[in-house]
């Protein structure tokens, strides 16, 4: 028996390769097919199922484009109801894989289908329990995802309290969680940068496996929880109703554009050039109006909680021999629409005589010369926990991730200093400012980490309440 967890670091997503005898399982696969095929063939075995623990609502799930070149099913637990062939499962229900068992956990909570994968080993005894968003790594799932007209998110958390205690807790300790996600993803709020662990560990250190009431959980759930992306929605419903081949996505996107091509093509298409260089590359000279969002952050869940039109028209602008790899990742989350990217980058455009345009960035030190020596409006663009845990006194704290609804509220002839934690959001935030007509802007190199290191004064949430 082989168990493998496959971690996907930008998506804070863990998918999983099990095999036994000349059979294997995928559980919650990512949207690209190959490499689990190829693993599979590697290895000379069948991929028999395709495990999904819910309808993921992060990232679009390679279940469908999977079970089709591959013939294996595709699994859900009671209660999904799919716009594609699959197995409901029963709760108990027992799936041989090789000579090992797979037994099927209703666990609603998270989402209603929500289930966790049992793994019972070549002898019968409980070997590691796949939990999906129903347990993470020191929390657990968001209870705000499947609320409907006559469920609440608290109804949800009660919902999640029962299925920890039924399906989870009675489990040996020794039993290894081996979740969907880990720190970084939207789907928890404080989940361990740990991508497994013990059961019994668990146990000790998760507040939802404590012994607390089930008022104390669904108050702790569902305290704190900032309103999901946009484009969770939109991602739930692909993996529940299906979507278009993962192949069809690539071809298009892998189209080279010279610059006039990317002209006319921009006068014809609605679209928008992403630009995803570093910071300071796009600083320094990029295309007027493209969008900053680069591909060595969290790429994917900005483009998905930033561009609201899943079926946008996207043309990149990449570090070279990186833009399959953006099409990839835009895939994952839905964004199927990429028409090509520009060939030779921005050396080509500027060879091209055409227009560029910059942001100006400065380091911390001169921005904390300019901030305690003049009267200026600084923006900082962290999220509610980062800015409360400690900021400066005098700014205007405007997150990125609510920036489609705050943009209107700035002076167009105002100027602005922006910073973040350290420089990847403020780029981001300086982008789509400039495309909307806010171009007195002023980034600061290096972040809020950079500008606390030079000593200036600042405070925080708990000074603020005493005050």
């Amino acid at each position: 028996m082989t168990v493998e967890q496959i971690y996907t670091g930008c998506l804070a997503q863990g998918a999983y390769y099990i095999k036994s005898g000349n059979e294997a399982i995928i559980i919650d696969p990512l949207r690209e097919t190959k490499p689990y095929i190829e693993r599979a063939a590697k290895d000379g075995v069948k991929i028999k199922y395709i495990f999904e623990t819910h309808f993921h609502a992060d990232f679009v799930s390679g279940h469908v484009d999977l079970s089709k070149k591959t013939g294996a099913p595709i699994v859900f637990g009671p209660g999904a109801q799919t716009g594609y062939d699959a197995i409901i499962a029963e709760d108990g229900e027992l799936f041989n894989v090789g000579n090992v068992k797979i037994k099927v956990l209703h666990t609603p909570g998270h989402t209603f289908e929500s289930s966790c994968y049992l793994l019972l080993d070549e002898n019968g005894k409980e070997h590691a329990v796949f939990t999906g968003d129903t347990l993470f790594i020191g929390d657990v799932g968001r209870p705000d995802l499947a609320i409907a007209s006559d469920i609440t998110q608290e109804d949800l958390a009660g919902m999640m309290y029962d299925s920890l205690r039924k399906q989870i807790t009675s489990l040996p300790d020794e039993v290894i969680v081996y979740p969907a996600h880990g720190a970084g993803s939207a789907c928890g709020k404080n989940m361990s940068k740990e991508t497994f662990d013990t059961l019994g560990h668990q146990k000790q250190v998760n507040y939802a496996l404590q012994n607390i009431s089930k008022q104390e959980f669904v108050k702790e759930l569902t305290t704190g929880i900032l309103p999901p992306p946009q484009y969770f929605s939109k991602n739930a419903m692909l993996n529940k109703m299906g979507y278009g081949s993962i192949d069809t996505a690539m071809d298009k996107g892998k189209r080279a554009l010279s610059p006039a091509e990317l002209e006319q093509l921009a006068n014809n298409e609605e679209l928008i050039i992403l630009d995803v260089r570093k910071p300071a590359d796009y600083a320094k000279s990029h295309i007027p109006n493209s969008i900053f969002i680069g591909i060595d952050g969290q790429f994917a869940p900005w483009v998905g909680a930033l561009i609201t039109d899943i079926k946008q028209a996207i043309v990149l602008l990449a570090p070279e021999g990186r833009e399959e790899e953006a099409v990839i990742r835009l895939a994952r989350v839905g964004y199927d629409n990429t028409l090509g990217y520009l060939k030779g980058g921005i050396e080509a455009w500027m060879e091209a005589g055409k227009e560029t345009d910059q942001v100006t960035s400065i380091s911390a030190e001169e921005f904390v010369k300019d901030y305690e020596t003049k009267d200026i409006h600084v923006l900082d663009v962290r999220r509610p926990g980062e800015y409360q845990a400690q900021h400066l006194e005098r700014v205007d704290h405007k997150a990125l991730d609510f920036v489609n609804d705050w943009t209107q509220l700035l002076d167009k002839n105002q100027q602005y200093y922006i910073h973040c934690a350290g420089g990847y959001r403020s780029m981001i935030t300086a982008s789509i400012l400039k495309s909307r007509g806010v171009h007195k802007l002023i980034d600061v190199a290096g972040g809020f980490g950079a500008i606390v290191k030079t000593g200036i004064k600042t405070t925080d949430f708990a000074c603020q309440s005493a005050k």
